[in-house]
This record gives structure tokens, sequence and C-alpha cells, in this order.
């Protein structure tokens, strides 16, 4: 169910810079989406009463179950839910709307890695005068971190995507190895298998922005940094150093097979066992059992393998948010609907229909933890992954212009992949053309 959403983290392509520019040459710090907007409760209610139709662009599936439930309770109210694309098609037609002045819809599904760029750009509406400061606790650390800029909202959660590990038992126990509780553990346990089955491997990896990032975020790298137009980008870190030196050893071991995620082959290789784990977000169980048949039974999961023997740490891998665009024409009812999707009725209905939640109801729910996932052999799979919800690291920052970053990693980065640098050359390499672009679009790059 989440697949579009991580294929979409894989493939971002670079969206129009015009806005950017404009944010950056403006004089002020990018931190503010224009005008203040806001409605008291009382408000919101008269403005359900009263009815009208809100545009929402989102390509997540359950928001259709949403929409007709909300329209039910509010029979006013029209949604006129549109998928104007996946990922990055939406965000470009998103912001040729917003340049044209005409077309843009109220709410509109943004990924939390992409939010920075719209906050930037003064295309977000900021949601603090609807009350949302009542909202702290209501998500969990790492969805609210994600939809702040400084001190102020920019959209509410959707769901998330704490990582985790996913493994295929039957290969373990074939090959008797053992779930690895360290990063030093899975390379062990990586060349292992691979020893025994030369086909086999404990993972696939040709490069991807999402997945490298998410590492580097669980090994204690911070190597963006953001304030208002002035940036850094520092992939010197200790924390990313800890990522580059054992990655390094699985791909000079040629230990991670070059298959691409979300491929045909990826697929296979996942149900016939020459993939035997995957770290990933925690929205992956949905599509191994829509899109790994012949995994039905093998698959377990696991906690995310730890930098330090004992740790507990988790980052997070994938999700959105809902926002509102400053240009929409009913931000009354446009919140009222985010906050009904992401906070009240919808929560529920989104985590029944197989998302992953943001909200700490949903995740402490005794139904929630309790479920039983047969094709996971019977695991109450949601346990382990709303304790790494809790796990996540804080202080962790998406560039303001991490859309276009993520395009050009393959370029960059993906060169260790196929033997033409290393990991930290790559990463530096990003770096630069990171820092370039940033400083080509007028912000003060560190």
């Amino acid at each position: 169910m989440m697949r579009i959403r991580r294929r979409t983290i894989l493939a971002s392509a670079v969206l129009s810079a015009s806005l950017l520019v404009t944010a950056c040459g403006s004089g002020d710090d990018g931190g503010s989406a224009g005008p203040a907007s806001g409605a008291s409760e009382a408000e919101i209610q008269a403005a359900l009463e009263a009815g009208g139709t809100i545009t929402v662009w989102a390509w997540e599936p359950t928001l259709k179950q949403v929409a007709a439930d909300f329209q039910a309770k509010y029979p006013k109210v029209k949604v006129d839910l549109v998928n104007a694309g996946t990922g990055n098609d939406q965000y470009t037609a998103l912001q040729n709307a917003v340049k044209a002045g005409s077309g843009v819809p109220d709410v509109a599904q943004i990924e939390y890695y992409a939010l920075p760029q719209f906050v930037l750009s003064k295309a977000l509406t900021s949601l603090d005068g609807y009350g949302t400061d009542a909202l702290d606790g209501t998500f969990t650390p790492g969805p609210w971190n994600a939809v702040r800029s400084g001190d102020a909202v920019y959209g509410l959660p959707m769901d998330s995507g704490p990582m985790a590990l996913f493994y295929n038992k039957e290969v373990f126990d074939k090959h008797g190895l053992t779930v690895p509780t360290t990063w030093d553990e899975y390379v062990t346990e990586a060349e292992k298998l691979h020893r025994a089955d030369p086909k086999a491997y404990i993972t696939n990896d040709v490069g991807d922005a999402g997945f490298t990032t998410s590492m580097i975020w669980q090994a204690g790298g911070r190597p963006y940094s953001v304030d208002g137009t002035t940036v850094g980008v520092d992939f010197a870190d200790p924390g990313t150093q800890k990522f580059t030196a054992t990655w390094q050893k699985l791909i000079d071991g040629k230990l991670l097979s070059p298959v691409t995620s979300w491929s045909d082959d990826w697929y296979q290789g996942l149900g016939d066992g020459t993939i035997a784990t995957l770290v990933i977000g925690a929205w992956m169980p949905a599509n191994l059992e829509s899109g790994v048949k012949a995994g039905n039974g093998k698959w377990r999961v696991a906690p995310m393998p730890q930098w330090e023997a004992g740790g507990t740490v988790t980052a997070e891998n994938g999700g959105s948010s809902l926002a509102i665009p400053e240009q929409a024409a009913n931000k009354t009812l446009a919140y009222a609907f985010l906050k009904y999707a992401t906070v009240d009725e919808g929560a529920q209905t989104r985590a029944d229909g197989g998302a992953f939640p943001a909200t700490t109801a949903q995740l402490n729910a005794p139904q929630f933890l309790e479920k039983e996932f047969p094709y996971f052999g019977g695991q109450k799979v949601n346990q382990v992954l709303a304790e790494s919800a809790r796990q996540v690291a804080p202080g962790w920052s998406y560039l303001p212009f991490q859309v276009y970053a993520n395009s050009i990693f393959g370029d960059t980065v993906g060169k260790a992949y196929l033997g033409q640098a290393t990991l930290a050359e790559g990463l530096k390499a990003w770096q630069d053309a990171s820092v370039k672009y940033g400083q080509e679009q007028g912000f003060t790059v560190k």
C-alpha cells in the first residue's frame, strides 16, 4: 500500500527552483509561509455546518475512505479527492499552480523530506492559528518534528516510517544465521549467508538517498543544518563515518544484491530467498503481503540493528503530511479535513486500512499492538514497529532543497555502488554538488 511513497523517494527529480529563488531573495529568513491564517473551533464548526467544496490532492489510498466518511458526517461538505500524480509529479503540478496563481488545491499531500522546500517558498500556510499547539503529544516525535519549521507547524502527519529489520526466517533457519542486533553482526551474517549460497544476499542496495540518510540519522549523523536560508551540509561528521565504514564492507565484499528496489527482480528476490532482509520503514508489511505472495509465513520483523551493542535508537524512513497551500480557497474547511484525517476518526480509518499511524493513540491501542499477522507467522509485528517509533533519534533536519539533492544522489554517491568511488568520496561529491546548488539558489551555505 505504501509502495508508491517509497518509489517517489527513490526517484525524486528536480523541481522548479524559481519559487526558492524568490524566497531566498526576499530578505527574510524563509521560515514564514506568509500572512497568518487561522480559525477557532467554533469557526471551524460553523464552516462545516455551512458547507462547501474542498479539493484534496493526494495519492495515498486510504484517504478515499476517509473522504467518504468525512462527507457522510458533514453532508454539506464535498471533498474532491484528486490524484494529481505521485510524489514529484504532484509537487511539480503544485508549484506550477502556485506560480500561475490558479488551480491550487485546498489540501496537498507532501512527504516529510519535501515539506521544507514548500515552506521556504512560502507556498504553505502556517497552521498555528488553528490551535495546533493543543496537538503536542498527539503524534510520535519523528513525524511531529518533520512538520515543524522553527516554532511553526506547516502540516499534520498522516503516517510514519520508523525503521525495523524485516528478515526471511526460512532463509535464516536454513543457513543457521542469527538475527543481528548490531551492524557489525549484520555484516558477519551477510558474509556467512553469501558463502553458504552465492546467489543469496543479506539485502539489496544500488544506492538510495532516502535509505542512506535514514542510516546516517540512526548512526547519530546530522549532516544538514537549517536556519531559514542559511544551511549547512557536512558529511564528514562521526555518525556519517560510522555508516560509511560499515556499509563499505558490504560493497567491497560484493555482499549486496545489485537489484533495484520495487523492480520485478526485487519482488522475486524477496519471494525466493535471494534477498534475505530489508531495513526499512514500518509501512512495509502491506507491501510484502500484497507484492510477495511467495513469502507468506516466511518473514518476521525484528528491531533495527544498532551501532552500539545494547542501543535502542532508530530513524524514520518515509512518510507524508497533509498541508494547506497558502493560495487555498477554503482554508477553514481544509483544516477541518486535515484534523479529521490525521487526528480524529480518519486516523483510525487509515490505521485499519494498513497505514502505519503517526498518532500515539493508535500506536498504543491494544487492538493495534495485539494484532497477529498471518503473513509473518502470526507475529505481533506492530509491537516491534511501535517500539521503534518511540526510539526515533531527535534532531534530524532535511535541506530546504532536499528534493533536488535526492535527485542527484545517483550521479554522486551512486558511483560507490559501481566501484567508481568509495562511499565517503561519493558523499563528499554529493555534499559539494548540494552546496553549489544551494549557493546558486541564493542560500547561505556553510
